[in-house]
């Protein structure tokens, strides 16, 4: 009889909630969040329904942290979409670009756009995305107003605008009949509303 190494509890609960939140994503994305029962989820997560109220407190609890799931992934594209590029004002358009395109993923669309802020109520589905989308955005412009590639403005105020804009073009682009259309439309009106923004180059400069 061979001895078994004992599975750390921390362990265990990281794969639990692991794993209840990769199902919970699929589910949310398939059905949406009112027509996905809690008793579905555990089933296929292999997991007790105790389990599922013990690391996330509810049903939305749960749905909280697939949302945030989703939105680190969209963060994450974004983030891969400007790797290696060394122009601020260029990763500024690219990453705008790869987080219009997200809104074409079935997840991003369900559960991020449509679900979130009615499960969650606008100031909680706000702050989320706060902490991720819009962060980046503020520190993007940020660094271009550093570089002296905007003239004088309200860093912050700016942030809010244009991070709303994002949204609602992305919640456009989900809802429409054509979506790769109403994707080239809206990048190339975001693309005018940025360009719109940089400072023109000194002729002296030239």
């Amino acid at each position: 009889m061979t001895d078994r190494t004992p599975i750390p509890k921390a362990q265990q609960t990281e794969a639990t909630t692991a794993r209840l939140i990769e199902v919970a994503t699929a589910a949310f994305a398939r059905d949406g969040y009112a027509h996905t029962a809690t008793e579905a989820i555990v089933a296929l997560a292999g997991v007790t329904r105790g389990a599922l109220y013990h690391h996330f407190g509810s049903k939305e609890g749960l749905f909280k942290a697939v949302l945030e799931h989703v939105q680190k992934q969209v963060g994450q594209r974004v983030e891969e979409s400007v790797v290696g590029l060394k122009d601020p004002w260029e990763a500024l358009l690219t990453g705008s670009r790869a987080f219009l395109q997200a809104s074409l993923d079935p997840q991003v669309q369900r559960i991020m756009l449509t679900d979130a802020p009615a499960v969650l109520g606008w100031s909680d589905w706000r702050a989320l995305d706060e902490q991720y989308s819009m962060r980046a955005l503020g520190e993007a412009l940020a660094e271009l107003a550093q570089a002296g590639e905007l003239p004088p403005m309200p860093i912050e105020a700016m942030t809010h605008l244009l991070s709303g804009a994002m949204n609602e073009a992305a919640l456009w682009i989900a809802q429409a009949s054509d979506q790769p259309r109403a994707l080239s439309e809206a990048t190339l009106a975001l693309e005018h509303v940025l360009n719109g923004l940089r400072r023109p180059a000194d002729p002296s400069e030239t």
